[in-house]
């Protein structure tokens, strides 16, 4: 502030200063030009004479009234034409400062981004608070391009596996087909395991297209919550039979403990595809002949869904990588369970997009996802 205080005084002495030479100068110009015709003009509305009738002394005086009025007219006429000097000129200048500071700023700039250093050495003093601003974005924008190439190596790496994958079970398709087709007198319980096999087969090749269309679609960013009201046991009990024939080949079951009044404002479409991914990884890793439990009950104003399932326990340097995007690849899931890793990330995204939240404990016993969610989240909740 001091700093601008004597800028604006040096300026408005300076500015002071040219005015009154300029008056000066002006005065003395325009009196010679008009053959004193300024000192006159002067003379005739300041000055006057008096005669004496007894002396006949003529003496002169001067109106100091009429003078006065005249100065002070003069004096706010200056002032006025003064601070528009200094207005106008300090405007100059400052818009004169700021484009330089900017051309300094934009060059130091260009040298920041376009050196590999994170060096902030250039933005001291004045540009102290963009260097610091400037390091924070260039840590943001590295750690975002590290996280997309490590997002974009792991999904072309789970492409490929997911290609090579299908070469299995297209070869043992085609190589049953072709003996039915070769052999037309096969007898009929070799017949009816050879198509056994080929049916197996085939649902492999779809459930792994299905993963390629779900890798190629899947985007975040795209999911739009539209809010309604969920009556979540009905819900929950038609997900929950629609992974009978599933689990029943391996005497899998899933144990309902769902109270009857639990209802919810969310989108059903969105949370009910929450729910299956996550019975279908409970499916999946699951022990033969066991019960997985889908339970819920109201805690406060949350609704908490809990799937649980007996299996080999989730190693604890993974649960917190386990709803990241492709998590499939760091684990070592066979290709007969295995998915595009994009069932749990996509959860966790729509749960949250719900203002809820979404989390998994394992131990040897049991492996359980906890689902909250709120019962009446207002409309700001319901975006993303």
């Amino acid at each position: 502030m001091n700093k601008i205080v004597k800028n604006f005084l040096i300026n408005a002495l300076k500015v002071g200063s040219i005015a009154l030479v300029a008056e000066i100068i002006l005065f003395y110009v325009t009196d010679t030009l008009f053959n004193g015709a300024v000192a006159d003009w002067f003379t005739d509305h300041f000055i006057y004479q008096e005669v004496d009738l007894q002396t006949a002394v003529v003496t002169g005086n001067v109106n100091w009234y009429g003078l006065k009025m005249f100065l002070i007219a003069a004096a706010i006429l200056l002032t006025l034409a003064i601070v528009f000097a200094i207005c106008f000129v300090s405007l100059f200048l400052s818009r004169k400062k700021t484009q330089e500071c900017i051309k300094e700023l934009t060059s130091r700039i260009t040298h920041y981004m376009s050196s590999g250093a994170n060096d902030l050495s250039d933005f001291a003093g004045d540009f102290a608070s963009v260097g610091v601003l400037l390091g924070q974005l260039r840590t943001q924008a590295l750690t975002r391009e590290k996280q997309l190439e490590q997002e974009t190596a792991r999904k072309n790496d789970l492409i490929t596996y997911l290609a090579h994958d299908l070469k299995t079970p297209l070869a043992s398709v085609i190589g049953y087909l072709c003996l039915l087709d070769e052999n037309p007198n096969l007898p009929a319980t070799l017949r009816e395991q050879y198509t056994g096999i080929t049916l197996d087969k085939a649902y492999r090749l779809e459930q792994l297209i299905n993963e390629f269309f779900e890798i190629t679609r899947y985007n975040l960013h795209d999911i739009v919550i539209n809010p309604g009201k969920i009556h979540l046991r009905p819900m929950l009990m038609q997900i929950a039979d629609e992974f009978y024939p599933i689990l029943a080949p391996e005497g899998k079951s899933i144990v309902l403990d769902i109270p009857q009044d639990i209802d919810l404002i969310g989108d059903a479409d969105k949370l009910a595809r929450v729910f299956n991914n996550l019975l279908k990884n409970a499916a999946a890793y699951s022990d033969p002949d066991s019960r997985i439990h889908l339970s819920a009950h109201i805690v406060g104003s949350y609704v908490t869904v809990i799937v649980t399932n007996t299996g080999t326990p989730i190693p604890p340097h993974q649960l917190d990588t386990i709803f990241e995007k492709f998590y499939r690849l760091d684990s070592s899931r066979s290709s007969k369970t295995g998915g595009s890793g994009l069932g749990l990330a996509i959860a966790k995204e729509i749960v949250t997009a719900h203002r809820g939240t979404i989390q998994v404990q394992s131990t040897v016993e049991n492996t359980a996802f906890t689902v909250m969610l709120p019962l009446r989240p207002d409309d700001k909740a319901l975006s993303v």
